[in-house]
């Protein structure tokens, strides 16, 4: 394994600790969903480490060493660059953990929310396909395919949830134009001018 990508993903992991510590307010309790997803940013530095110093090798082949430790680099390299783009682009900060009864003061719907609703969470989950490319395992395979599923989960909550708030009408729209995790492809021009094209 190479040291320098271990540091690099290892530093990624510590930026979502300083994301919650000093960007997220504090409010209520965390709930047993919250632990649920936060378990998994705990563990997976772990087993990296783990790995690591007991010198596992990873399940894909040595030919392949190469292009991942590159490919990880990449994945945590935007991650780290798109978590502190959305830490800036907020006027408000945002919860920790989301009580019920967390009503938002506005809709963002700029900086990295032009392209995607849940940038923090897209974040996360390059920083799991990057720990995923620096050491192909079940083990990393399974974190990334729970993250994916817990933040899924998450975000459809959120969504429903501010779907219904006083901002409802305004975010339905916003829903109808973004991504969720990945920017939404627009429609090619072709299709457009059909839906737009009189009846002959």
């Amino acid at each position: 394994m190479a040291e320098p990508v271990l540091l690099l993903i290892l530093l990624d992991f510590a930026s979502v600790g300083l994301l919650g510590a000093a960007f997220f307010r504090r409010g209520g309790r965390p709930g047993l969903k919250w632990w649920a997803t936060v378990l998994p940013i705990m563990l997976c530095p772990v087993l990296l480490v783990a790995a690591y110093a007991a010198g596992l090798t990873p399940l894909t082949p040595a030919r392949w060493a190469g292009p991942a430790q590159q490919a990880a680099v990449v994945l945590s390299a935007a991650s780290i660059a798109l978590m502190f783009y959305t830490w800036g682009t907020h006027r408000v900060r945002l919860y920790l953990w989301h009580q019920t009864g967390d009503a938002p003061q506005e809709i963002v719907t700029y900086g990295a929310y032009r392209w995607i609703r849940h940038p923090f969470y897209t974040a996360y989950l390059l920083l799991f396909l990057a720990a995923a490319a620096f050491f192909p395992s079940w083990g990393t395979f399974g974190l990334v395919a729970y993250m994916l599923l817990a933040l899924t989960l998450t975000a459809a909550g959120e969504e429903k949830r501010l779907s219904a708030s006083a901002f409802g009408a305004e975010y339905r729209r916003y829903l109808a134009s973004t991504g969720r995790f990945v920017p939404r492809l627009p429609a090619r021009p072709g299709i457009r001018r059909a839906t737009h094209e009189e009846p002959t």
